[in-house]
């Protein structure tokens, strides 16, 4: 890095347009490098062929085999840090379940951690597949630091804790806090979804755990790596490039690597609102972006505090990243925020990112006092977001604030853990009937990008999502398909406004929109200005105008292939920027863990479901293995867990609780488990009551069947839905959206005769039978 710093420092005497060449190898930072007003028309350009690395880490050597675990000092400059990598591959913080009984300011529990201040509680949302979300909502995964251990008695890190667990409620809404955002407190009784960095938790390859007090990192090998020879990194810097006022700054051809961010690690933990914007701060839960919510409540509302970004640009015209990765980041990987002006960000690749991949703008500042701060004039595209955010799981692949002529177009985005791209801000008080936060965001385009295999972890998300007052969105030959978590493929949320949708195609999702927000600036009853028209996706609404919205020349389709091949050909990256889709990152390795178990105990069986992990490790995964602690292994392929969302384990003791763990496998091995319990019982079970709120609607020579899932299961969970219809055979219907607990669904029959009046009846199956069927 010292000689990047060199070259600026010689720009900057020059005072003259200057390229940099940045020859191969690793640039190591001890501090940022730092560009300010001074800095203009200077190019930091790779060597062709060459792919230099700006790296925030520093190697780990001198490791001793303690038997199972290895070990080796502490790096001289390391301080703490929240990842690991051993030959480019993300190593996992210790992680495993712990039993514990909430308290006001934490747990009762039996543990046993030689360092409990290290011990993180983590707790995922998402909703579905048989269990109650944890967390602060189904879109976040708070995490919260242990403060203290004494006997039985865990005390809990603030202001984490407060901020988590006493956001004031709504008395009007009592499953939110006044925040309008959410729950005001844990659920699930404040149960976490497991807990993580503890040396007693180190019991899978490729876990790790770093002893801040003995300077000692643990880390159990995977097979076929030997830390003798591995290039094994630790980030230790949280910003590697920090761009303030500068002007015409390109950089191309570049490597952004191993940077951590250690606010979660501290007492302010990560109390999240919604991709990664937190609240930070004593007494933040009844305070901060309260505004008129609350007395005391800070201006503006919904002014909570945004994660960084390991590089950064404020106030700054001009800048350029063009063919760069931004890979194994511990923060968000790019920040555009406050001032960000005319910037290109083209041919790039995201990934092992642990937050947002890109933000832009800011949420603060929703009408700056000075137009300097606005954030205008983004152009993002042609690049390839994947396998993220990989541990801030509420975190977006692309994430934009409150900016001005923003376009997002002919980018690749996914496996992510939740949504493809997301947009706007302030919208929550929709929810009690007023207008969403003012605010400048407008004439923003997000076109022709292609979005699959997202929301793997968290739901109540969408492949592109809007929040608030956007002034003029255009939503535009977008194709999102196979969204794996509850949610819609295009979600225009609280507050939504000045909308048009065109000409996307949605196919593969649980839902493919929503929806109408009335208007309570003008309180008559009306909506805000939208228009959806003229787009290819399997829901089948029908055309209607409401006042201010209009919904009209949708088509109803049956698959992919009925949409035409014009906006599919479109969407993505383009051809010449099409390289980004094989550029090499890091070896392939092992899959990541699965981050969501459930299981249903019944008879003598078990059902287990689960989502597949947000990073594949680079090679197909090929299977799953069930484990049952004192009973059954269960291999299932990814065909049939994805054609029936669920393996059913039998031959188990009713009464007896089993740990239950998945992993993924693909051709360079098993993953990281991950699990849950389950207690099979003798139990009374019926058949399932008749499905609810069945309709249909009519497209060409298809038909959309909508129903809800019935309001008594028989005692078992529904496992399939059968359709019939008049003079065809049934369709069954299996797979995750099923396994989804109270949530509508719809099935889409194609081949329908025109003309001909058909009759549609669904039924409810589950362990014992099925049920009787509604008509629609």
């Amino acid at each position: 890095m010292r000689t990047l710093a060199k070259a600026r420092d010689l720009a900057r005497a020059r005072n003259a347009p200057m390229t940099v060449w940045v020859g191969g190898g690793t640039y190591r930072v001890s501090a940022p490098l730092e560009l300010d007003e001074r800095d203009r028309d200077v190019v930091f350009r790779a060597v062709p062929g060459q792919r230099p690395v700006v790296s925030g880490g520093v190697r780990v050597t001198g490791w001793h085999n303690d038997g199972k675990v290895w070990s080796a000092p502490a790096p001289e400059r390391l301080g703490d840090t929240r990842q690991l990598y051993i030959d480019g591959v993300r190593a996992q913080r210790a992680r495993g379940q712990v039993a514990v009984k909430a308290t006001a300011t934490g747990y009762e529990g039996d543990v046993s951690w030689r360092n409990p201040r290290d011990v993180e509680f983590v707790y995922t949302g998402g909703d579905g597949l048989w269990s109650s979300w944890k967390g602060l909502g189904p879109w976040t995964e708070a995490r919260c630091p242990v403060g203290s251990v004494s006997g039985r008695v865990i005390t809990m890190a603030q202001p984490c804790w407060d901020n988590s667990t006493r956001r004031p409620p709504d008395p009007d809404h009592p499953t939110r806090s006044i925040h309008e955002v959410g729950p005001g407190d844990l659920h699930a009784d404040r149960q976490p979804a497991y807990v993580e960095n503890a040396f007693e938790l180190l019991d899978q390859p490729g876990e790790w755990y770093f002893d801040r007090a003995a300077r000692r990192i643990h880390y159990l090998p995977r097979a076929g790596e030997d830390l003798a020879k591995a290039d094994v990194e630790v980030p230790i810097a949280e910003k590697l490039v920090d761009i303030k006022g500068s002007h015409n700054i390109t950089f191309d051809g570049l490597r952004f690597a191993y940077a951590t961010w250690l606010r979660p690690s501290s007492g302010e933990g990560l109390s999240e609102i919604q991709a990664t914007i937190s609240l930070t701060g004593q007494g933040a839960y009844d305070k901060q972006g309260l505004c008129h919510r609350i007395a005391g409540g800070t201006c503006p509302f919904g002014a909570w505090t945004k994660a960084p970004g390991n590089v950064s640009v404020e106030h700054a015209s001009g800048v350029r990243f063009l063919n760069n990765d931004f890979v194994h980041l511990g923060a968000a990987g790019l920040d555009l925020g406050h001032g960000a002006s005319q910037v290109t960000v083209r041919g790039n690749v995201f990934t092992d990112i642990s937050g947002n991949g890109l933000q832009l703008g800011d949420v603060d500042q929703p009408l700056p006092g000075d137009a300097k701060d606005i954030t205008h004039h983004i152009d993002v595209t042609d690049n390839h977001l994947y396998a993220l955010p990989v541990e801030f799981h509420g975190g977006v692949a692309i994430f934009n604030g409150y900016t001005q002529n923003t376009t997002i177009a002919h980018n690749q985005i996914d496996h992510t853990a939740y949504s493809g791209i997301s947009t706007g801000w302030g919208g929550w008080l929709d929810k009690v009937g007023e207008p969403g936060q003012p605010n400048i965001s407008r004439d923003n385009r997000i076109a022709d990008n292609l979005v699959f295999d997202h929301m793997l972890v968290l739901s109540d998300g969408a492949g592109i999502y809007n929040n608030g007052r956007t002034g003029g969105t255009e939503i535009t030959g977008n194709v999102i398909r196979d969204q794996r978590g509850p949610g819609h493929g295009i979600y225009l949320d609280n507050g939504s406004s000045n909308i048009t949708v065109s000409r996307n195609v949605l196919v593969g999702n649980p839902h493919d929109w929503a929806g109408l927000r009335k208007n309570y600036e003008l309180n008559d009853g009306s909506y805000w200005p939208m228009s959806v028209i003229d787009n290819y996706w399997q829901q089948g609404d029908p055309d209607k105008t409401v006042p201010g919205a209009t919904i009209k020349g949708n088509k109803a389709i049956a698959k992919l292939a009925d949409a035409p091949r014009s906006i599919l050909d479109n969407a993505g990256i383009e051809p010449s920027y099409r390289s980004v889709l094989s550029r090499k990152i890091a070896k392939q390795s092992m899959p990541t863990a699965i981050d969501r178990v459930s299981a249903y105990g019944g008879d003598g069986f078990a059902y287990v479901a689960w989502t597949p992990p947000v990073d594949d490790g680079g090679a197909a995964i090929t299977g799953y293995t069930v484990e049952l602690s004192d009973g059954p292994r269960v291999t299932v392929s990814v065909a049939d867990i994805d054609r029936l969302g669920y393996v059913k384990v039998s031959g188990l003791r009713n009464g007896t609780t089993y740990t239950v763990r998945v992993v993924a496998n693909n051709a360079e091995g098993s993953g990281l488990a991950a699990g849950t319990t389950v207690t099979p019982a003798a139990k009374t079970v019926t058949e399932p009551g008749a499905p609810e709120n069945v309709h249909v609607n009519l497209g060409d020579r298809v038909a959309t069947v909508y129903f809800s899932p019935p309001a008594k299961d028989g005692g078992s969970p529904v496992v399939a839905y059968t359709i019939t219809a008049t003079g065809l055979d049934g369709r069954v219907v299996t797979g995750r959206k099923v396994l989804l607990r109270k949530k509508d669904t719809f099935v889409v029959i194609d081949g329908l005769a025109a003309g001909t009046p058909y009759t549609f009846t669904v039924t409810a199956t589950n362990v014992v039978g099925t049920g009787p069927g509604a008509t629609g």
